[in-house]
Order: structure tokens, then C-alpha cells, then sequence
């Protein structure tokens, strides 16, 4: 398979880097310091249509994955907590409504939620199950005409901000056939009687991110809120989930680029014995492996990109090497930012400690790249059974 960039792709990261280098990266030190969300940096990519980049374009949006994953990189690259806002605001909380939501549903939040007007959120993983998300504990029963929803969720991105108007949760509704919980998906909006959104979380990392502990207590919703087929929550989840880690991918490349580019300039500025210190070898070996990460990295994200764009409906071939090429990306590009990050401080030595240098901000943010939408295990257990390996 070969891809390349279009024009108009290449014209479309050049403003997203321009808007990134003026209304991001000044204000990035700040907001982190704060732990404040970004609420006016959010609706300015709202309204330069970052969040309808991959919506359906009879909702307002442009329908084009590639877009979304240069957006994502070019925050990214100044600042890794605006990026996976777009990220989940678009992976975990528009695309399950637009992938399979009725036309109600999509008539009623995507047209807010595309615009950057409102936020959603998805709730799937609990306390005590994490990467175990089919162990779902959280339930849900039918009282008449309404759900009833007991439970609790844990680290949701975009939960709990000024304009968080959904999140979609996956619940139990019953029990199959096999034995097995029957697990569904369903929409609650925000400010519903007995769903609380718990305290921010003090985290490593993304501290400009909106990310909370949710709970529900007695949560009544119109049976209409039933998102998709009952039963099928859990295999929804999973079905946008690969969407979710090409666009991680694309998070960890933008860290990368920044630690590669922030330390190389200063191996160039920075002189010791009498000469800059990417004269060294010691120096300049490691940086010249984080450029062939960048640039590895590069290719699985937009190649991936590349097949989801090109990826026909149904198409069940194109549907398991997209999974594939999905998880390699996502494995590859943020065990690598990781790495970068690693690298670009022991080249600043002590300066790399210090929070006045954005390195210190990129090593705190690129360990959850390795765990959000599937830890590196998770990603190879996927590649492990790829090739046909019958692993656990």
C-alpha cells in the first residue's frame, strides 16, 4: 500500500500549526500549571471545525480521518492535553453517536457536539476491571418506558466540563444465552438526576485535561436513549475503538516531533568542552534515532489513517487489517513518544527537569499514551492474534 499526503492535507496541517504555534502553545504552561481546562482554546477549535473533521457531512462535518489525525498531531505538538481533548471529544463521544445513533438521536446532540459547542464523553471503564472493559458491573433495567442505571465509571475524558452535554455509557441489561452479561450502550445527558460527576482526577500528566470518576445512582433515562442495538454496547465500543488509536497514535507523533525538534536545537545551542553537544556522538546518536521514530511513526499513523478513509462499509478483510494496522500504529508511535521524551530530557540534562522547559510538561504527559485506548499489551495481545496465535 502507498499514500501520500494530499494538497489540500498538506495545506490543512499547515493552519492547524499555525493556529497551534498562536493559540495553543503560549498559554500551554499556564493551563497545565492551572489545571485548568481550556475552555476558549476548545471553542476556537470548534469553530475552526476540528471536531467536525471526521462527522458525517450531512451533520456539518467533512467525513475525513486524515484530517482529524493532522489536527491531533499539530495540537499535540505544543500541547498533548489539547490533543486528547479533540481526540476523545471526537473518537469516544461524537463517533459512537454518528456510527449508531438513529436519526433522532444524531438530529438532537451531533449538531452541537460537531460545531465544538458541547463535548460527549464514554463511560466504559469501572474501578477494578480497566483493560477487563467486558466485565462491565455498572447495570441497567427497564422500569416501564425508562432506564434505570446503577454504577460507577472511572477516568472519562471531557466529563465534566462547562459544556459537556452527554456521555454515553455501557451498562448491563441483562444476561445472554451463553451465560455471558448482555453489555449495551446508553445515552445519558449531562445534569440527569443521579449522575454525578465526582471530583477531577490529580494525575500525572494532561493536567489542562477535563478527566473525572462518574456516578450513578438511580440514573433515569427515556428508553429512547438506547444507543444502537441492546446487547451489541460492548461490540460497538470495540468497533470504534481502532478509530480511537490510530488518533492516539497520531498524539504520540506530535510528541515525538516536539521532543526531536525542542532537543535538537538546543544540542546545537548548548556547548560544552568548547563545542555545541550535538557534536557528540553520545548526543547525536540518540537524536538521529528519534528522527527514524518520527518518521516510522509518521507512516504507520497515515497509513492507517489512509485505510480507514478508503475503508468501504462491511467490508469484514478491510474491516481486520485496519485493526491491525490500527493497533501496530498505536503500539509503535506511543512507545516510541515515550522513549522521545525520555531521550529530549537527558539531552537538556537538569534544564529538562525544570518546568520552565516544555520537556518536563511532554515526560509527565506521555506515559498514559502507552495505556489510554488499549495498553501496549492490549495492542499486541490484538497483533498476537492477528497472526492466527490463540493467546490470552
Amino acid at each position: 500500500m502507498t499514500f501520500e499526503l494530499s494538497k489540500e492535507h498538506q495545506d490543512f496541517r499547515a493552519v492547524m500549526a499555525e493556529f497551534a504555534r498562536a493559540e495553543i502553545e503560549p498559554y500551554a504552561a499556564a493551563w497545565n500549571a492551572e489545571h485548568r481546562f481550556p475552555l476558549e482554546a476548545v471553542k476556537a477549535l470548534g469553530r475552526l471545525g476540528v471536531f467536525g473533521l471526521h462527522a458525517p457531512e450531512e451533520y456539518g462535518g467533512a467525513g475525513d480521518f486524515t484530517s482529524l489525525c493532522l489536527a491531533i498531531e499539530e495540537v499535540g505538538r505544543v500541547d498533548q492535553s489539547v490533543g486528547i481533548t479533540i481526540e476523545a471529544a471526537v473518537g469516544l463521544g461524537i463517533n459512537p453517536i454518528a456510527t449508531f445513533g438513529t436519526p433522532e438521536q444524531k438530529e438532537r446532540w451531533l449538531p452541537d457536539l460537531v460545531a465544538g459547542r458541547a463535548l460527549a464523553a464514554f463511560g466504559l471503564t469501572e474501578p477494578e476491571n480497566g483493560s477487563d472493559a467486558g466485565a462491565t458491573r455498572t447495570k441497567a433495567r427497564l422500569d416501564g418506558e425508562e432506564w434505570v442505571i446503577d454504577g460507577a465509571k472511572q477516568f472519562i475524558t471531557n466529563s465534566g466540563t462547562e459544556i459537556t452535554s452527554v456521555v454515553t455509557v455501557t451498562a448491563r441489561t441483562g444476561t445472554r444465552d451463553d451465560g455471558r452479561p448482555e453489555i449495551s450502550a446508553i445515552v445519558v445527558p449531562s445534569g440527569t438526576p443521579g449522575f454525578t460527576v465526582e471530583p477531577a482526577y490529580h494525575k500525572l500528566g494532561w493536567h489542562a485535561s477535563d478527566t473525572h470518576p462518574l456516578t450513578f445512582t438511580g440514573v433515569r433515562v427515556r428508553k429512547d436513549h438506547l444507543l444502537g442495538e441492546r446487547g451489541r454496547g460492548y461490540a460497538q465500543f470495540l468497533s470504534v475503538l481502532d478509530d480511537g488509536r490510530v488518533a492516539i497514535a497520531a498524539l504520540a507523533l506530535g510528541c515525538i516531533r516536539a521532543c526531536r525538534d525542542l532537543a535538537v536545537d538546543y544540542a546545537k545551542e548548548r556547548t560544552a568542552f568548547g563545542v555545541p553537544i550535538g557534536r557528540k556522538q553520545g548526543v547525536a546518536f540518540p537524536l538521529a534515532d528519534l528522527d527514524a521514530m518520527a518518521h516510522t511513526a509518521e507512516l504507520l499513523v497515515y497509513a492507517a489513517a489512509a485505510m480507514r478513509d478508503s475503508m468501504d462499509a462491511g467490508d469484514r478483510s478491510s474491516a481486520a487489517a485496519y485493526k491491525r494496522a490500527a493497533a501496530i500504529a498505536k503500539l509503535q508511535a506511543t512507545e516510541y513518544a515515550v522513549t522521545a521524551t525520555r531521550t529530549a530530557a537527558q539531552v537538556f540534562g537538569g534544564y529538562g527537569f525544570m518546568e520552565e522547559y516544555p520537556i518536563a510538561r511532554f515526560y509527565r504527559d506521555a506515559k498514559i499514551l502507552e495505556i489510554g485506548e488499549g495498553t501496549s499489551e492490549v495492542q499486541r495481545l490484538l497483533i498476537a492474534r492477528g497472526l492466527g496465535l490463540d493467546v490470552e
